[in-house]
């Protein structure tokens, strides 16, 4: 039953299996913004910009606090991956069951956290009085669900290192529609505000979590079938996760404190330009997940032929990738910016809200496409097991250049322009980086594996 869901990563066509893999990928995390979206559609349009500003201010927060452990679901999915590739059940098992472990661990500490610093760290940015109170209770809400969604978010990783990305779309198409339904009874009937919006966000992730874990239990005869009963850490396989899954954590967690800040600047400007900020932001998920699905398709793809060492088919992989995040992201960004008045409108027609938006817009939307290529390049240098130099370039190419830039360049010219600006020479840099570490890495990879 679940070989259906499996992709042969190592052997055949590559195109039409990367879109396979892809496309219900990608689905799904537009499905999941689409529900977001959902959450501050509903709060800006019946509770109020400083509600609409309060919700969508905190994003940059949340990724701040809750990314290391995310990075770990990715070093989960390099690791099954490998196993897979290798053609190892025993060493996928044994992934498999420490993730799983691994993932309530963490939930719940990342929940404590954010749950009790979420007032101070709002403070630390500078929100508004008008919008804190608000934001602080969504936050402490939306952390009481972390366990729920890093279950989630591990358990849809060990499916994507078998190529089952299908399932995990139904999934998120269930709890998103729970979400949103939530969201309209919460606070349109019961004016809940924010409180109502973190409720249903919370809800929404339990029910993906339980879909995920059942999933997994009901897997039997596979390598990757999960028995509650066998949860346990197995030592080399976490090191082997926390080896890839620590640095693309304190990567993500470093780029929100990038974001964190950036977010703390536009706060200056006032809940009007922090309401705009937000719905152009989120405007521009659709167009960043359209393009990190293929950074996920390269990662796991690279993963599983560096198990079957097969290095002439990961340059295929990388080749591959970077055109097409290419092409995705020029088409959907420069639709994106030509609509972009009429979708900020969906979030609020606010004239004001609408002219902050596009200013953001006006930068981001024909430049994403090298924030595609970045993370591709990355990805496929986690892929290949290198997880210290993808970390450090993006550190110094993206987040150091960023926070220089808001001390220097913004210091000088404090505009919003200026500020966005950062965003696309850091994608430069940082893709041009990634490039040539690829290009040595694999070379070091095939005197490695002699040539393979």
């Amino acid at each position: 039953m679940t070989k259906k869901y499996e992709i042969n990563m190592c052997e055949g066509p590559l195109l039409p299996k990367l879109v396979l893999f892809a496309v219900p990928l990608m689905l799904s995390s537009i499905l999941q913004l689409l529900y977001n979206a959902a959450d501050v559609i509903v709060v800006g349009r019946f509770a109020g910009s400083s509600a609409l500003a309060a919700v969508s201010s905190t994003g940059s927060l949340i990724n701040l606090i809750v990314n290391l452990f995310i990075g770990l679901s990715v070093g989960a999915n390099v690791a099954a991956a490998r196993f897979f590739g290798a053609k190892d059940e025993r060493g996928v098992h044994e992934v498999v069951h420490t993730s799983m472990l691994l993932s309530i661990i963490g939930g719940i500490a990342v929940g404590i956290i954010g749950f009790t610093c979420s007032g101070t760290f709002l403070a630390w940015m500078d929100s508004p009085p008008d919008v804190i109170g608000q934001a602080t209770l969504y936050m402490q809400i939306y952390f009481c669900g972390m366990p729920a969604s890093m279950v989630y978010n591990f358990g849809a990783s060990i499916l994507r290192a078998i190529g089952d990305t299908r399932r995990p779309l139904v999934f998120l198409a269930i709890s998103g529609a729970v979400n949103v339904v939530l969201n309209l009874i919460l606070v349109i009937f019961f004016h809940m505000g924010v409180a109502g919006v973190a409720i249903a966000t919370v809800t929404s992730q339990v029910v993906s979590a339980v879909f995920v874990v059942i999933c997994l239990m009901r897997a039997k005869g596979s390598s990757f079938c999960l028995d509650l009963k066998k949860l346990r850490i197995y030592r080399g396989k976490l090191m082997l996760i926390l080896q890839t899954g620590i640095p693309a954590g304190i990567q993500g967690s470093v780029f929100s404190i990038s974001n964190v800040l950036i977010q703390s600047s536009i706060n200056s400007f006032g809940s009007t330009a922090m309401a705009g900020n937000g719905a152009a932001a989120n405007i521009e998920g659709f167009i960043y997940v359209a393009m990190n699905a293929f950074h996920h398709a390269a990662l796991t793809f690279t993963s599983q032929n560096l198990g079957a060492h097969n290095l002439a088919r990961i340059k295929r992989v990388a080749m591959t990738c970077v055109l097409i995040v290419t092409v995705v992201g020029l088409v959907i960004g420069s639709a994106a910016y030509f609509a972009g008045e009429a979708l900020l409108s969906i979030y609020d027609d606010d004239p004001a809200v609408i002219k902050f938006g596009m200013v953001r817009m006006q930068i981001i939307c024909f430049t994403y496409f090298f924030c595609g290529i970045m993370d591709v390049m990355g990805g496929l240098m986690r892929g290949l097991g290198y997880s210290i130099m993808p970390m450090i370039v993006s550190l110094l190419g993206a987040c150091a250049f960023r926070v220089i830039w808001i001390y220097t360049f913004f210091a000088w010219n404090p505009t919003l322009m200026c500020l966005y600006t950062s965003y696309p020479i850091s994608w430069v840099l940082t893709a041009a980086a990634h490039a040539v570490c690829f290009f040595f890495a694999m070379r070091t990879m095939k005197r490695k594996l002699g040539g393979a």
